[in-house]
């Protein structure tokens, strides 16, 4: 079986649900206590692409903090991949998602210098206290060069799955243009191999 190895960002401000948003897509459960990420938390999850694919998702946490961001010229280094999140109450969140674009696209580059396939998603869609709606939401992402963006609720295990399918749909989609990736070697940790099916995509 072909397997890819796929290095994953997430970023966004603290408090936005990016920790969560791991924890529910790797362990496929939900906690509302969670401490603040200091640097990188770093995860594993096997996808079965297919009868002949094997996708290996190596996603890396950075934290939000201001603190912290001096430090993601080193934890981007190879990322292939990333997911920008916000949270739908916070304008202030969404905004920051400018600069965290902008940081990506200064550090974070494919084998041929472009940049790196980013997907902006909405998080805490669930809440009615809501501030950022689809239409600022949809132009924010088609003026930064997303490649998509979806509304997604980590509580509720709306569109978890999905994004990140999509996510991985369009990574491959750019390897296949690029020289092929190479394996690399097993790490020790507990794998979570679960079959790109099983998404528990929702609609909100």
């Amino acid at each position: 079986m072909n397997e890819h190895l796929l290095k994953i960002l997430i970023v966004g401000d603290g408090n936005v649900g990016k920790s969560s948003f791991v924890h529910r897509y790797v362990n496929g459960q939900f906690n509302k206590t969670y401490k603040m990420t200091m640097g990188v938390d770093y995860s594993v999850k096997v996808l079965l692409w297919s009868d002949k694919e094997k996708v290996r998702l190596q996603i890396w946490d950075i934290a939000g903090q201001e603190r912290f961001i001096s430090m993601n010229r080193i934890y981007y280094k190879g990322a292939l991949g990333c997911v920008v999140m916000f949270d739908v109450t916070s304008s202030a969140s969404f905004l920051s998602c400018c600069h965290w674009k902008r940081d990506l696209d200064n550090k974070a580059m494919l084998p041929n210098g472009d940049s790196i396939p980013c997907i902006l998603l909405a998080n805490k869609c669930d809440l009615a206290q809501r501030v950022v709606f689809a239409d600022s939401i949809d132009r924010f992402s088609k003026a930064n060069g997303f490649v998509n963006w979806m509304e997604v609720s980590v509580k509720e295990n709306k569109n978890i799955g999905e994004a990140m399918r999509r996510l991985v749909q369009q990574i491959l989609s750019i390897q296949s243009n690029l020289d092929p990736l190479q394996p690399g070697p097993q790490d020790s940790v507990n794998l979570q191999v679960d079959s790109e099916c099983n998404t528990g995509a929702g609609c909100c």
